[in-house]
């Protein structure tokens, strides 16, 4: 930690710097635009500093935060981002095609200090300062020495030696975040209110409040606490009360320890305050803290599309986009190897904190507006080889978390809650929603039994579409050796994956062939129209859709975003949706293209391509509740952890499902070649499970 005056001398001198800034003429006008819009950028950050420090939360109005929030993020807003340099179309178009990425890089990252100057994070803040004010002193002093423009291999290596100088600060910082419960260790912050306070001490009636992250606040936020501030008590407590029950009822399943736990992450969207206080209660009874953090908004924390911990609303899913890989600007082998040595040294020193986190809590949200990204040549894109990197160090940090965080002591839960952006069917589907999270999960259980019971003695199960789906697909099942104690699907009710509602196995590759095709589907926030995927022995040979105009294009976003740029994935996991009562829901209100994976997974078969849903813990025995053992958890490829753990894993794990009224057929066929019908267009037909189709007659 660095000696709080000298951090507030750098402070000081570094702000004196920059606010001379946008008064300079550099003879050339597109830099000075450039210099001097960042200049008030960063004059805006320490207003928001000297508003933050002198109580400006506790006494400004309502109209003051929401003007100040405006202000801090109108650049990126899609009225204002074709002409933002935070655009990297707009900075090549200005600043020319070797400068213009940098640039806006740059910006991109100096957009973070929002959120560090909320949590009043004074050394992140000084650094990226200095960092601007190094880069502007660089063309200074091209100009002024040579006159003529430093070249953009300079400003890479300042940009580039930025990331690596400051990896070991980062990386302790966000892992201390994210296993040690707030006011347990001793913080640099320069304000004494966290996250978990604003939560557990705010006036939640006081709308205020929310504008106290330094978060986007749009009318979405905004109207959902005003709607969960009207809810009766019981009706919060029931949505909590789900959410922390699944926690610990995902422990107890699988044979964990709870006890040996001490804190659970949780992951929130601004404006559901009230159930997150309630779920801080519950866990505290039963003996966790709560760790609440921000998503990562810094290219120090690889920022990409999403992350864990909390969010506001978002101002332009667009930046995103431009900016998911600017890491392109700086990867190689040299910051792979400091990036994995730092992140050890930060897993080290908080280990104990680690070994007693119990994993996340994750609330996430659904309905917010349609988003087709547009794939722009300015933005940066990963090489080949930075690819290959990539893959590598997510692959090698990600066992170096379950090494301080063992995958096989740690648990989940997720639950999905709609927000207003959906529109006009808010409030009916949030109600609906809170009914589908709280189905009889002793119901579901049975009738999936039988469900299981059936294709337990199956061969191989077949897909078929209907009504302008083209999938077919045969998947190939696990051989049991003992029937009578063992067992090929898990019986899924409402614990880690709120809602009820699916049975699910780890597919055979060998012998799984064909095609998924879905018409429309949001994966991970983002569209895809006619997604088709190919498969040969259970591994994905081709893919498609008609996002883009060319193929080129529609080849990348599927291989970026679905395959997560692995040239191919394996089928990891074959399910049956069994909750027909969300489908109907969805159907009634017209959302069903809305619903996140979570529940959207639960209604028709679905699967997903990359690791299985026993990744990493595939030698740790599973049971059903009628004592089976659940014996299909591995597969081809990750049975190569013992002998080629590199090869193993590909360190993600999409769900694609087909509707029930995309769905033609779905048969199990057993060894002898007699075939059972499971699901009909659309409707069960399998004896002992004509209760599912209730919600299709009501």
């Amino acid at each position: 930690m660095n000696n709080p005056d000298i951090l507030l001398e750098r402070y000081a001198l570094v702000t004196e710097r920059i606010g001379q800034i946008p008064k300079e003429d550099m003879g050339n006008d597109s830099l000075e635009d450039y210099f001097g819009r960042c200049g008030e950028f960063l004059m805006l950050i320490d207003d928001t500093i000297r508003f933050l420090k002198e109580d400006g939360l506790q006494r400004a109005s309502l109209d003051e935060m929401q003007q100040r929030n405006e202000a801090l993020y109108a650049d990126i807003l899609p009225g204002h981002y074709e002409e933002s340099y935070a655009n990297p179309a707009w900075a090549v178009k200005k600043l020319g095609e070797e400068l213009g990425p940098k640039l806006s890089f740059l910006y991109a990252e100096l957009r973070s200090l929002i959120g560090f100057a909320y949590e009043g994070r004074l050394e992140d803040v000084v650094i990226r300062m200095e960092l601007f004010a190094e880069v502007y002193a660089a063309f200074r002093y091209a100009l002024e020495t040579e006159g003529e423009l430093p070249s953009g291999e300079e400003v890479r290596r300042i940009l580039y030696w930025f990331v690596s100088d400051y990896a070991d600060v980062a990386a302790e910082r966000r892992i201390k975040e994210q296993v040690c419960a707030e006011g347990t260790l001793e913080d640099d912050r320069i304000y004494d209110m966290t996250s978990l306070d604003r939560i557990m001490q705010g006036d939640l009636t006081d709308l205020r409040y929310l504008y106290g992250y330094g978060e986007y606040i749009s009318d979405s936020e905004l109207e959902m606490a005003r709607f969960l501030a009207g809810l009766p008590d019981e009706t919060i407590e029931a949505m909590a009360d789900t959410f922390t029950e699944g926690y610990r009822i995902g422990f107890e399943v699988t044979g964990k320890d709870l006890s040996k736990k001490r804190t659970v992450g949780l992951y929130y969207r601004v404006g559901f305050e009230r159930m997150i206080r309630r779920a801080v209660l519950n866990f505290e009874k039963i003996g966790l803290k709560a760790v609440v953090f921000r998503r990562a908004y810094s290219v120090l924390d690889n920022r990409g599309l999403g992350g864990a911990g909390f969010s506001g609303g978002n101002p332009n899913r667009q930046y995103d986009y431009d900016h998911k890989d600017d890491k392109a600007l700086f990867l190689d082998r040299n910051y792979v190897n400091r990036k994995l040595e730092v992140t050890r040294t930060a897993y080290e020193k908080y280990k104990e904190q680690a070994r007693s986190y119990g994993g996340p809590a994750a609330v996430q949200t659904f309905g917010e507006a349609d988003f087709q990204p547009i794939a722009k040549k300015e933005a940066f894109r990963l090489s080949a080889e930075q690819n290959r990197l990539w893959l590598e160090y997510s692959s090698q940090a990600g066992e170096l978390q379950r090494e301080y965080i063992p995958e096989e002591e740690r648990s989940f839960t997720i639950i999905a809650f709609p927000v207003p952006e959906i529109g006009p069917v808010f409030q009916e589907l949030f109600q609906e929603t809170i009914k589908i999270n709280t189905l009889d999960y002793m119901c579901y259980r049975r009738v999936q039994q039988i469900l299981i019971d059936r294709l337990d003695r199956a061969e191989f199960c077949e897909v078929k579409g209907c009504n302008g789906n083209r999938t077919d697909l045969k998947v190939k099942l696990y051989s049991l050796s003992d029937p009578e104690k063992e067992t090929i699907f898990e019986n899924c009710v409402a614990d880690v994956n709120i809602p009820v509602g699916e049975v699910f196995t780890s597919p055979v590759l060998e012998g799984t062939e064909g095609t998924l095709h879905v018409k429309k589907v949001f994966l991970n926030g983002l569209e895809y129209r006619d997604l088709e995927l190919f498969f040969a022995d259970g591994m994905v040979r081709n893919y498609h859709c008609d996002n883009f105009e060319t193929e080129e294009e529609n080849k990348n976003f599927i291989k970026e975003n679905i395959l997560h740029r692995h040239e191919t994935l394996p089928m990891g996991e074959f399910a049956i949706g069994t909750n027909t009562v969300a489908y109907v829901a969805a159907k009634r209100l017209g959302v069903e293209s809305k619903l996140p994976i979570l529940i959207a997974e639960k209604m028709g078969p679905h699967f997903a391509v990359g690791d299985t849903c026993y990744s990493h813990v595939e030698d740790i025995k599973v049971y059903n509740p009628d004592g089976k053992e659940i014996v299909a958890r591995t597969n081809e490829i990750s049975r190569l952890r013992h002998t080629k753990p590199g090869e193993a894993y590909f360190n993600c794990h999409t769900d694609i499902t087909i509707p029930y009224d995309e769905l033609g057929e779905l048969t199990a066929v057993e060894k002898d070649g007699s075939r059972v019908i499971i699901i009909k267009n659309g409707r069960f037909v399998l004896p002992g499970c004509e209760e599912l189709n209730r919600a299709f007659e009501k």
